[in-house]
């Protein structure tokens, strides 16, 4: 599969695994689908499925589950030490292989309207798929849970759901469906029953409350294992290792005298981020993810396997009488190379987490050049067929907004360079700060492209919904970069 989306669905339920088992055929049972894995935890009173597939059959597969869920699970006869307001509480996907984050947006759309139309349940959109800011985090959400929940939708208009009627379902109550970044669910159990020592840990490392970035974390009670939990979602494992987190609870836990009797993960987590943390412990200089042995097999055997122009070709194909390769892919290509110069930098100054992060930045873009490409080719195919034909409006309407995503992206991923190498220019020896100062200036350079870009193509853009989607977007990346242009 050329394309593909991961899903991890949450429900409320640890302890039926007859329940379970029919969550877990909900999704075999899909075509284009795989399950990935499936954990349940009876003290959670929770159920994690992860799957993944073709966006088209992972919707399909996701609203099955859900169907399942609402018919099985009773949220007025519920338990548990996790927070929550759905039988189904939440799914997110996140794209994994030839998909966006937008795409995802999509998916979570889609799915959406027809939860809230076919089972009647409100629907809140979060994380990158919120429609509204305040709905975004998915605590915010769950603030108070099922009747602090039912509270604002009766009282607030602006918790009125995206989809489904204003109030909450008898028995299935509500669910959040989002789209965003991969992230690791991380638990530290703590040899104690004092379950208000692990919320006063949670407090002081989480990021909500001055600690740890990107950090969210509860104290939860483990009553079958005789002991307490911070149970934590690390949402950019890049920023903060797991490592980290791990030693952050470790030393809260030693102010209080209690020991940490072990750790776990909830589903699966990035190989990188295994990476990061194995060296983290032992303190290992200059590492970075090329060095793991399958990583850089498979890198390898990729690079085999492409077909790719030498920079001489693209060169060439740059210079013909053609629209493409054009402005996009040059900007992409130039945020990649600004991206390279960073990782160098990284490198030289043994920053090991900046040159990792820079690493897989400059990939995107790199493959960005090409979507570049075929975004444009795709949206000019479009516009050559003839007008009277059925098919011709929606082709086109698809190509715009391929067309607008692309660039935008490269837009928002040479901004995230920038910010980076800004970083690095304080830290480095005079003889390098020259050269990342020339990428700093390139990935300005290729941000404001893809801006200036992506804003030409939403201009044509008919579907107003995923007009207000890019705009908004669109803003955030134009105050990102006008924070980089005061920085040169």
């Amino acid at each position: 599969m050329d394309h593909i989306v991961e899903c991890v669905p949450n429900f409320s339920e640890g302890r039926n695994r007859a329940t379970m088992q029919a969550l877990i055929e909900a999704v075999t049972s899909t075509a284009g689908v795989a399950l990935l894995d499936h954990s349940m935890d009876p003290d959670h009173h929770r159920a994690v499925l992860t799957f993944c597939g073709t966006p088209k059959a992972i919707v399909e597969a996701a609203f099955r589950t859900i169907r399942i869920a609402t018919d099985l699970i009773d949220l007025r006869k519920h338990v548990g030490a996790h927070p929550r307001v759905g039988a189904t509480d939440v799914v997110p996907f996140i794209p994994i292989r030839g998909t966006t984050m937008q795409d995802c947006v999509q998916l979570a759309t889609q799915l959406g309207e027809k939860v809230g139309r076919e089972l009647e349940i409100p629907v809140f959109l979060y994380e990158r798929a919120a429609a509204h800011a305040d709905h975004a985090p998915l605590e915010a959400i769950r603030r108070g849970g099922l009747k602090g929940l039912a509270f604002r939708m009766a009282s607030n208009q602006d918790w009125t759901p995206d989809f489904g009627p204003p109030r909450l379902h008898q028995s299935a109550g509500a669910i959040a469906i989002g789209a965003r970044p991969p992230l690791v669910a991380y638990n530290v159990n703590l040899r104690s029953t004092d379950v208000d020592a692990a919320r006063s840990i949670a407090r002081s490392i989480r990021h909500s409350s001055g600690g740890l970035a990107h950090l969210k974390a509860i104290g939860v009670d483990l009553r079958s294992r005789g002991m307490v939990q911070v149970a934590m979602n690390l949402t950019n494992y890049q920023i903060t290792l797991i490592h980290t987190a791990f030693q952050a609870v470790k030393t809260e836990a030693e102010k209080r005298g209690i020991e940490v009797a072990g750790s776990e993960l909830i589903g699966l987590v990035p190989q990188v981020a295994l990476d990061q943390a194995a060296a983290a412990s032992v303190k290992l200089d200059r590492f970075d993810s090329s060095q793991i042995l399958e990583t850089r097999i498979a890198e390898t055997m990729l690079r085999k396997d492409e077909t790719e122009p030498t920079l001489s070709e693209f060169l060439a194909a740059v210079a013909e009488a053609n629209p493409t390769p054009a402005g996009g892919s040059i900007a992409a290509l130039v945020g990649a190379l600004a991206a390279s110069l960073g990782v160098m930098g990284a490198r030289l100054s043994q920053q090991s987490d900046s040159a990792i992060r820079l690493l897989e930045l400059s990939r995107q873009l790199h493959r960005l050049v090409q979507d570049d490409t075929t975004a444009y080719s795709g949206l000019s195919d479009a516009y050559k067929i003839p007008k009277p034909h059925p098919d011709r409006p929606r082709a086109i309407a698809m190509a715009l907004q391929r067309a607008t995503e692309v660039p935008l992206e490269i837009a928002e991923a040479a901004c995230e360079v920038g910010r980076y190498l800004h970083a690095l220019r304080e830290t480095v020896k005079p003889a390098v700060r020259s050269d990342l100062t020339v990428g700093f200036t390139m990935a300005v350079a290729a941000a404001q492209s893809g801006l200036s870009t992506a804003n030409t193509n939403m201009d044509s853009l008919i579907n107003h919904e995923l007009t207000k989607l890019f705009q908004a977007r669109m803003v955030k990346a134009t105050a990102n970069l006008d924070e980089l242009r005061a920085l040169c």
